[in-house]
């Protein structure tokens, strides 16, 4: 049986090890908050405020209208007119603009003979994604004119107003305002608590063999089940600390709306923390050093949970070797918790799937850290 005062000795013990290095203490402090705020306002996935030039060739009313809407859309910034092509490449060249829009001489003539009148949209492509967006906004924009004018054009002529026969009505649930901070942000906390649970935890085995302090501790009557719970009862104060500060700043700061039930976002986040901290003290115990632990746990941990998580990048648009990689991923299962308590309020009865998963990581990696110990101990 797991003695409770043996583990509660353990875990003193590593609670005062850990009020004795204020460096680590404060890395495991302090830098959940500043990749909250790095993440939370630098890496947006919004495409607004494109830099653009225009080039109007006709200069007439049809022209300066097409050109308004350009204006007082929020996707674009006109930074200016040119009157030639060259200045055009220059500016791509540069990055003074991402987009041209070219209005050729005879655009008002051609609309008002009801004839095609095609304008042109110089992009660059370097950024492929944004240029694409990019690309839909303006054909919508220029669309919509487009059928503005056949309206106008038939109500002059007698034909009178043509409805659409089809009338589609989008309706955005769960982000309405099509943030990606709403979405990001939920996904972050998954991220940093997976990086900061696993190199954590990562260093305390290793550290134990480089101090000479695991001889100690193995010639005690001390069990690998109490030592692991005693370490991580330490840990787990901390990676509570962050979760309960990565949360409170994702609604409070960025205004994240958490719409589901908060007592199912604390157990979901207790499995994860438990099985990440697992994970970093299974890495300890099969590495030589702490050096080798912290790369381990750095490898392991930050870039799979960024990369394969769902986090930014869609996991059903990733190649299949990607897509199966990523069902191994504790992270992704955690990330679709969050997004699910966050922004659609679902509960247990929906994400019972990826609870389930996340329960069954973490009592694997914690059958292998104690089986291990064992072996070390023996």
């Amino acid at each position: 049986m797991i003695s409770l005062r043996r583990t509660r000795a353990m875990a003193r013990k590593e609670l005062l090890h850990i009020g004795r290095d204020p460096l680590s203490l404060g890395m495991a402090l302090a830098l959940p908050m500043m990749l909250l705020v790095l993440f939370g306002y630098a890496l947006s996935l919004d495409v607004d405020r494109i830099p653009l030039l225009l080039y109007d060739q006709d200069r007439t009313p049809q022209s300066r209208t097409l050109i308004a809407r350009f204006q007082g859309s929020r996707f674009f910034h006109v930074n200016g007119y040119i009157d030639s092509y060259a200045p055009a490449g220059r500016a791509l060249d540069s990055g003074e603009a991402m987009a041209v829009l070219v209005i050729p001489h005879d655009f008002g003539r051609k609309l008002s003979s009801a004839q095609p009148s095609p304008v042109q949209l110089l992009l660059d492509g370097s950024d492929s994604n944004t240029a694409g967006i990019a690309l839909g906004y303006a054909r919508a924009m220029v669309a919509g004119y487009s059928s503005e004018v056949r309206t106008d054009y038939q109500v002059r002529n007698g034909s009178g107003k043509i409805k659409a026969p089809v009338d589609a009505q989008l309706r955005v649930v769960f982000n309405s305002e099509l943030k990606s901070k709403n979405y990001i942000i939920p996904g972050l906390i998954a991220v940093i608590l997976m990086m900061i649970a696993a190199m954590l935890s990562s260093l305390s085995i290793a550290r134990e063999w480089e101090n000479g302090t695991m001889e100690e501790l193995l010639s005690t009557p001390l069990r690998p089940a109490e030592m692991v719970l005693g370490k991580l009862s330490a840990f787990f104060v901390l990676g509570l600390a962050d979760t309960i500060t990565a949360v409170l700043a994702g609604v409070f700061v960025f205004e994240v709306p958490l719409r589901g039930s908060v007592a199912l976002l604390a157990v979901s986040a207790f499995v994860f923390l438990f099985g990440a901290l697992c994970w970093g003290l299974w890495l300890s115990a099969i590495a030589r050093n702490q050096l080798q632990a912290f790369q381990l746990g750095l490898m392991s941990s930050f870039l799979p949970a960024f990369l394969l998580s769902g986090f930014v990048y869609s996991i059903d648009s990733m190649p299949l070797i990607p897509r199966l990689l990523s069902r191994i991923v504790p992270a992704r299962y955690f990330v679709a918790l969050l997004k699910g308590i966050f922004l659609k309020g679902a509960g247990l009865e929906v994400l019972w799937g990826e609870m389930a998963l996340l329960v069954l990581y973490a009592a694997v990696v914690f059958a292998l850290i104690t089986r291990k110990l064992g072996q070390k101990i023996a």
